[in-house]
């Protein structure tokens, strides 16, 4: 397993490193000059009357600082360089001007985690047990209005059920049951424990709620999939036969086996959550990551842009490691040296 572990761990630095020079190339070659946007947006936020040759000054200074006075090669191993050997990602352009990018993420690192943990924790509680009951009602009235819902959920958009249920059940809207924004509550002082965890928990449901039902009804339909599949096999016709129980042969038998397809999806819904959180973050105003990538791209902060990347991969990297381990959990056929 430690062979197993460093290998893959081997192939994903290689894998990272691919995936971060891709990215660099990208937002090198996208139009536009970020330096000039940023000292332009400044100027126009100070209401200032800069001069040309000031304006020009400062272009040129942020350009050698972001390197994008060097060729992209050459830009990116300065800036590689800088993560390797002094563990800097630098320092923010625009978003928050001056300060350190690794001091950015890791204040709003925690509200996205809380969120997406949430959400994972929700979608498969969830999607699991009506998987497995509309593959065992399979073709019954049931399974089919399980499946006209679950095909809905899974083809509105994200934003607009955000949107919706901020009109109708979020302050101001028609009956304001949930906070309209934010992910704690704004004012604590003389509450109790329990109050507070209440209006938190108030604070998470929409939030958690939009990212977790298009994953829910996706995961809900390959679970089901996946154990009509199995149960046709003949090793459960024999666990009948012989007279095991039915919830036995379900879970014991049939589930276990379905795990695979599952497994496999986790690797994908991890990124994936965490790629959704920035539509959802920025409707309902939370200070996570996914408001922080949104500003990042408006105002093009390449040293934001670059550690976001790099956190996006790290996460699709190890979602698909954590899978690769789990698959020898769920099926003692499989090894790590297969």
């Amino acid at each position: 397993m430690s062979e197993y572990l460093i290998k893959r761990i081997l192939l994903a630095i290689v894998t990272l490193f691919v995936i971060m020079l891709v990215s660099y190339f990208l937002v090198r070659l996208a139009p536009g000059d970020p330096a000039k946007n940023t000292i332009m947006g400044e100027s126009a936020a100070s209401q200032g009357i800069s001069s040309e040759k000031n304006i020009l000054s400062q272009n040129r200074s942020l350009r050698e600082k972001l390197y994008l006075d060097k060729p992209i090669l050459v830009g990116f191993s300065f800036w590689l360089r800088g993560i390797i050997f002094e563990g800097d990602f630098g320092e923010s352009a625009s978003v928050d001007k001056g300060r350190p990018v690794t001091r950015l993420i890791l204040e709003r690192l925690p509200v996205t985690v809380s969120l997406n943990f949430f959400a994972i924790l929700v979608t498969y509680l969830l999607a699991i047990p009506i998987g497995i009951h509309s593959a065992i009602t399979s073709r019954k009235n049931l399974d089919r209005g399980f499946t006209f819902f679950l095909l809905f959920l899974y083809s509105v958009p994200t934003f607009w059920i955000a949107l919706l249920l901020q009109a109708c059940i979020c302050q101001g809207g028609l009956w304001p049951l949930f906070p309209l924004k934010g992910i704690y509550p704004e004012n604590t002082w003389g509450l109790g424990t329990w109050s507070i965890i209440y209006d938190t928990a108030k604070h998470f449901v929409l939030p958690v709620f939009c990212l977790s039902y298009a994953g829910f009804a996706g995961l809900s339909r390959y679970a089901r999939a996946s154990m009509i599949e199995v149960i046709r096999q003949d090793y459960i016709r024999s666990a009948r036969a012989k007279g095991l129980p039915e919830h036995v042969v379900i879970l014991k038998h049939a589930f276990r086996n379905a795990l695979i397809t599952l497994i496999t999806l986790f690797a994908e819904l991890l990124p994936g959550l965490v790629a959704g959180s920035i539509i959802i973050e920025y409707v309902f105003s939370i200070p996570g990551m996914g408001s922080l990538s949104m500003m990042a791209l408006n105002s093009r902060d390449i040293p934001v842009l670059m550690a976001l990347f790099g956190f996006g991969g790290i996460l699709t990297l190890t979602g698909i490691i954590i899978a690769d381990l789990m698959y020898v959990a769920a099926d003692p056929r499989i090894s790590f040296e297969s």
